[in-house]
């Protein structure tokens, strides 16, 4: 993808608006009142009311086999006891299991599963990162110290895809070292010394080797999202610019079709757009991912659709001052469904399967583990324009910049799925 222009605009048609939050007072769309649209029956309940997320995060393994989270033990007093829980998302019934230590653990702690069901934790002791490997062991937790690492922040990385190793960042004023934590010959490993301050993280193929990060230049000046190509010593390589000075970032790739979702300021203020890894097309900026007073992000994205991007079903979290929706959406659709939230749903995290059902792990006061299974919602054919094509977005002037082409980046790791 050449991203040097942008196509946004006002779209026009009902198919092209996102769908109205429900009337307080309207029973059809009070909260409590029913399921979800697109509802498929999960063995699970599905609450329709928007869900608050206050607990820590919930994270997936890249395949959603497993996920872990840090959870509250029910003790009375006034300070919260912390333990980490493994979830199990693979077999026909999800379940829970409890992963306490002798210590309760720290709310800042950060957990991470594996893919052969290890929880990778990380606790802040003193001015040190420690690291350890919890699993159950018969009515207890096994716990395997992988070592430390001694700096003031450092922050794990999303689950690498491979499922085995793991990655943190630690950002410095001019540099950003990159860390692997689990999955080395022997304890964390320094990887290397990445120019600028790096966040984000948002892995581009299915063996754990190429890594997209959001970069600050060590000067200061706008954002851009780089390719860190794990397989080469950590070569660095621009992979997305929209104009030259707006910030541009991933925030989540499918490497089986190469569907990006980026936020970018380029269009005059932060949007949500979309784009293809590889592809000459430009960015676009859909109108009906532009909600007035609310933040729009994304969950998941449909994998296994090769050469089609556009059909991709797209999962989104919907934050107000009314709590939080689910979002569905497909970049060939131009229409924005809008849905109830599970109650309970774990800090926006979720996942599709090949065949298009999105799984919502959640956790109310009635269930302690639960998955809620959803559909897209059936749409329209939308119009097409005079060239015979379906944007998602009506095309405006692009800016005057540099192009940096994505089909440059490193990208040997993509291949079919198996």
């Amino acid at each position: 993808m050449t991203a040097c222009a942008i196509e946004g605009g006002t779209t026009t048609g009902d198919d092209e608006t996102a769908e109205p939050e429900p009337d307080p007072g309207d029973p059809a769309g009070a909260a409590g009142t029913g399921p979800a649209e697109g509802a498929r029956a999960p063995g699970a309940v599905v609450a329709a009311a928007p869900a608050e997320t206050v607990l820590p995060p919930f994270v997936l393994t890249a395949d959603g086999a497993y996920g872990a989270r840090l959870t509250a033990a029910p003790a009375p007093g006034p300070d919260t006891a912390w333990y980490a829980e493994r979830w199990t998302l693979d077999g026909p019934e999800p379940y829970a299991v409890p992963l306490p230590t002798d210590q309760p653990e720290e709310a800042e702690a950060q957990v991470l599963p594996l893919a052969d069901g290890r929880v990778l934790i990380r606790r802040r002791v003193a001015e040190r990162h420690t690291f350890s490997l919890l699993y159950p062991t018969g009515p207890g937790t096994g716990e395997l110290l992988l070592g430390a690492v001694e700096r003031d922040a450092l922050t794990l990385l999303p689950p690498s895809p491979d499922g085995v190793s793991a990655y943190a960042l630690a950002v410095g004023e001019y540099s950003t070292e990159l860390w692997r934590v689990a999955g080395g010959a022997s304890g964390p490993e320094h990887i290397a010394d990445l120019p600028g301050r790096c966040s984000g993280g948002v892995w581009l193929d299915r063996a754990g080797r190429l890594l997209a990060l959001d970069r600050e230049p060590a000067g200061g000046g706008p954002v851009k999202t780089v390719a860190v190509d794990l397989g080469r010593g950590a070569e660095m390589t621009p992979l997305l610019q929209i104009a030259p000075d707006s910030d541009d970032r991933l925030l989540l790739a499918d490497p089986d079709s190469g569907l990006l979702l980026i936020r970018s300021d380029a269009p005059g203020h932060d949007r949500l757009g979309w784009g293809v890894l590889g592809s000459c097309l430009p960015v676009r900026f859909p109108e009906c991912l532009r909600l007035p007073d609310r933040t729009v992000a994304p969950v998941a994205v449909q994998p296994g659709q090769m050469l089609m991007p556009e059909s991709c079903a797209v999962a989104l979290r919907i934050d107000g001052a009314a709590g939080s929706r689910l979002g569905l959406w497909r970049p060939s659709g131009r229409r924005l469904h809008q849905l109830a939230a599970p109650g309970g749903w774990l800090a926006g995290s979720g996942i599709w399967s090949r065949d298009g059902v999105l799984k919502l792990p959640y956790a109310d006061g009635d269930t302690a583990c639960a998955v809620a299974l959803l559909e897209m919602p059936a749409e329209a054919e939308p119009a097409c324009d005079g060239s015979g094509t379906q944007p998602s977005a009506a095309p405006m002037t692009p800016p005057v910049c540099t192009p940096v082409p994505l089909g440059q980046a490193p990208l040997v790791g993509r291949t079919a799925p198996d």
